[in-house]
This record gives structure tokens, sequence and C-alpha cells, in this order.
């Protein structure tokens, strides 16, 4: 794609979507978002951030294809203690085949909705199980009495999400599956690098224009038009320096599994996740495979043929029958 188009693509998104999310949840959810700041950074720095332990998940089907289960971290609002997913199985004895997870990016809806059910048929076809998890705070999951955001709620939501991950990987190795590989977009990617990092039974991971620490772009306020919005963010930029120098920050931690079961994808017109920070993770982990897209944040998943590409690379990782 040309640089121009796919930058438009990212620019225009940009305004859209901080315009009518901010809007619509008010003020509070950037200026509010200053408190509880030194409670934040002290649970991000202590071992229970991201314990050793992980307990399988206790998964229960509503029907063929939707399951949920108690979230493993529960927290104040009930309605996100509850984790919400789909299975997609392989025809015959699924559990003799290796699992994807797809993890969808910060208020995702298209990937979650529309293109992870479309990806799904070349998963089966090329011997994967498909699932895909509702990440914390998101859709069904979102609380309805929020009230106010802080940083404490965000560091909590993250190792929320972290927790889901490994509890769900560790039911498909109970049923049986040979391996479990993560798949995940702009903020699933974090969620995929953050659980790379702490839990060895992850066979490979993708991720595809991740968000790699709190201090980028978006939150930076560049590129927005809402002066609101803008200065807000900008008065956060000691908290997120503060953020950064913590686990959240994936170039300060290694990888549990091997660099060679690691891909990075990058668009390198990408106006959300700037790709220096792509560059930054793929030097501080030693050099995975790195995918450089002449594309944005939101046209990558565009590219022609990214699917069938990301198979094959699965492919040569995971155990197919």
């Amino acid at each position: 794609m040309i640089a121009p188009l796919a930058k438009f693509i990212d620019w225009y998104a940009l305004q859209f979507f901080w315009t009518l999310r901010l809007k619509s949840v008010g003020k509070w959810r950037v200026d509010a978002v200053n408190s509880k700041l030194a409670e934040a950074l002290q649970f991000l720095n202590s071992p229970d951030f991201i314990p050793a332990e992980s307990r399988p998940a206790q998964v229960l089907f509503t029907d063929s294809k939707h399951f949920t289960f108690p979230t493993p971290r529960p927290y104040e609002f009930a309605e996100n203690n509850t984790v919400y997913g789909r299975l997609y199985r392989c025809a015959g004895n699924w559990q003799k085949h290796p699992v994807i997870i797809l993890l969808h990016g910060g208020g995702d809806f298209l990937n979650h909705r529309l293109r992870f059910p479309w990806m799904v048929p070349a998963c089966n076809r090329a011997g994967f199980n498909a699932a895909t998890l509702v990440a914390p705070c998101h859709f069904q999951r979102r609380p309805r009495r929020l009230g106010g955001w802080d940083y404490l709620r965000t560091a909590r939501a993250f190792a929320q999400g972290v927790a889901e991950i490994r509890a769900l990987t560790g039911w498909f190795l109970d049923q049986g599956c040979p391996s479990v590989a993560l798949f995940g977009v702009s903020l699933g990617g974090w969620f995929a690098g953050l659980t790379a990092t702490s839990d060895p039974r992850l066979t490979a991971i993708v991720m595809v224009v991740p968000a790699v620490r709190t201090n980028y772009r978006v939150t930076r306020g560049e590129g927005i038009l809402w002066t609101p919005v803008r200065k807000a963010f900008e008065r956060q930029k000691a908290a997120r320096e503060a953020l950064d120098k913590t686990p959240m920050n994936l170039t300060l931690s290694q990888p549990v599994i091997p660099k060679e079961n690691i891909l990075l994808v990058q668009g390198r017109y990408d106006l959300f996740v700037e790709p220096e920070n792509t560059e930054d993770l793929w030097q501080k982990w030693k050099h995975p495979d790195i995918w450089r897209l002449p594309h944005g944040h939101l046209s990558t998943l565009l590219t022609p043929g990214l699917t069938d590409r990301v198979l094959c690379w699965l492919a040569l990782r995971l155990e197919v029958p």
C-alpha cells in the first residue's frame, strides 16, 4: 500500500476513535487516569503481577462454539469477571491438533467480530484449531458502572488478561492439544508478548503491529486534533515514563520461549504505534523473525496473503498432524 493512503487511514481512524470514545465515556477517561500511580507501580513490580503458578481454566460451553470461564484474577466489577470466547474446532478429533488463540486489539470490534471469524476456515484447513477471547473490560465485559479509571485498574486489567490467556492455554493442553500459539493484534500483541515472557508452555507467538510500552504515539497525543484530549495526554507523560520502568514494558523482559518461535509484524507507516517500538523490541529480544510491511496500523491486516503466510510460518513450529 502506498504510504500516503496507509497514513491517511490511520490518521482518520485516530481522530474518529479518540473523539468518539472519549466523548462517549466522559473527560474523566483522560484526566482522572492520573490517580493511584504509586499503587500501580507497586503492583506491577511485585510478583503478584504475573504469578509463577497458573491453573487451567474451568471452561463451560454454552453451545458448540461459545464458551465462558471465571477469570483467574477476579476484581471489583462482576461483569468483567466472566471470560467469553469462541472455539472453532478442526474436523474429527480436534484434540490432536494445535491451537491458535486470536487476541484482538483495544476496542477492536472489527477484528474480533469480523476478521478473526473470516480467518478461521484457513486456520482449520491448515490443521489448526482457532479460539478467540474477549479481553478484560471489552465488549460484554465492559463494566456498566465504572465511575472512573486509574492506573491501578489499568495494571490489574493487564494482569487479568495475561492470566486468562495462560489459563486457557493450560485448558487446551489438558485436553490433549499438542501445542498452543498466540496471534495478537495491537493490544493483543502486547498481551501475547507479556505472556511469552512468563509462560514456557507456549510454542509460538505472532505479534502484529504490537504495542510494546505505554509511552507510544497515541498515548502522547501526537496527531490528535481534539485539543483537550491532546493536552490531557501530554500531562500524563511523567506517569507513562514511570510505567515504562515496570514489566509492562516488553523491552525490559526476555521471552521464555525460543526466539525462533517469535514473529513480529511491523507496519512501516504505523501512526498508532511507531515502527521504532517494534525495532527496539526486535533488538532487545535478540532478533526474532520480523516482517516489515509497507502498511499502517489498520491496513497491515489487509496485506494480501498475510494469513496464509502466518499459517505457513506457524506450521513449521507447531505439531500439525
